[in-house]
């Protein structure tokens, strides 16, 4: 083995025991405590970073009508809903279970897919706490299968992969082929899909977004439209504290000739009710994504 083998491998087992010492501490304090703690330093150290500036440029693009004031506000409100994110992800898998924490407001149809457990491809957004958009399908025993983005850490994607078991008992996969191959098999045995869709992807389509062109994903609207069923876009909204709003909007994929011209319609779809979202509760959305063409 090569000497720089040898040093990535230090570095990764160095950056796992880090991963797993945080774990076991934050596992000790309370949740609510942690959520408020790290939302406070977040809140407080994260504007030093590059990132600040970048999330003030995206929201001076998408909400011109803001002012320098406003948009700091949000920003550092937006800190603050990671901060929270972070800490409550030690947390998650004793989250899944407390009802207590949650409002659910679904549409008629999408209760009804909540009702039948009936096949479905659900996507949403980072905002609030997006991990726990799949608490209301998971809780009525639906087997949800995820996507997400591999670390290159592979012993600390590992950990956070086994952290989301209680999400995702469908499994979580790495986007690929595979994983395409995968999903497609799910759906038509009548199993649900999990996919956050309000990420860059320059492979993928542009959709106006805020007025401007915005990159996006296909995925969820090919997926659904090959094997005949239904999007539902979700949201979690922080209320206050480590309690949340779960809302779900069903979104029926068109079905003509014109197979792209379908996935285009249910991405602008997706991606207009996103927006719609984004500006009621700005400071929840990640501001720090590329998403625009332009940015």
């Amino acid at each position: 083995m090569s000497r720089s083998s040898l040093l990535q491998d230090l570095q990764y087992w160095i950056e796992a025991a880090f991963l797993r010492t945080a774990i076991f501490l934050f596992r000790l304090i309370p949740v609510d405590m942690a959520s408020a703690a790290m939302g406070f330093f977040w809140r407080m150290l994260a504007p030093f970073n590059s990132r600040h500036k970048r999330a003030l440029r995206h929201l001076a693009l998408a909400l011109p009508e803001t002012s320098e004031e406003q948009r700091q506000a949000i920003v550092k409100g937006m800190w603050d809903n990671l901060g929270r994110v972070a800490a409550e992800t030690f947390h998650i898998a004793d989250l899944m279970v407390q009802n207590d924490r949650y409002e659910v407001f679904p549409d008629e149809r999408t209760q009804k897919i909540l009702d039948e457990n009936t096949a479905c491809v659900w996507v949403s957004l980072h905002s609030g706490n997006w991990e726990l958009c799949v608490q209301p399908p998971v809780r009525r025993g639906h087997n949800v299968t995820g996507v997400y983005q591999a670390l290159k850490n592979p012993i600390t994607d590992e950990i956070l992969r086994d952290m989301r078991k209680a999400l995702y008992r469908g499994g979580l996969y790495s986007k690929g082929h595979q994983t395409a191959r995968k999903l497609i098999s799910t759906l038509r045995q009548g199993g649900s899909v999990g996919i956050m869709a309000d990420l860059r992807e320059t492979r993928g389509i542009k959709v106006p977004f805020f007025g401007l062109p915005a990159y996006a994903t296909p995925i969820p609207a090919s997926l659904a439209r090959t094997c005949g069923v239904p999007i539902i876009a979700g949201r979690v909204v922080r209320t206050k504290g480590v309690h949340f709003r779960i809302e779900g909007r069903y979104i029926e994929v068109p079905q003509t000739d014109d197979r792209k011209a379908d996935i285009e319609a249910a991405t602008i779809e997706i991606h207009k009710i996103f927006e719609e979202w984004i500006r009621e509760n700005p400071e929840q959305w990640m501001w720090i994504h590329r998403k625009w063409a332009l940015a």
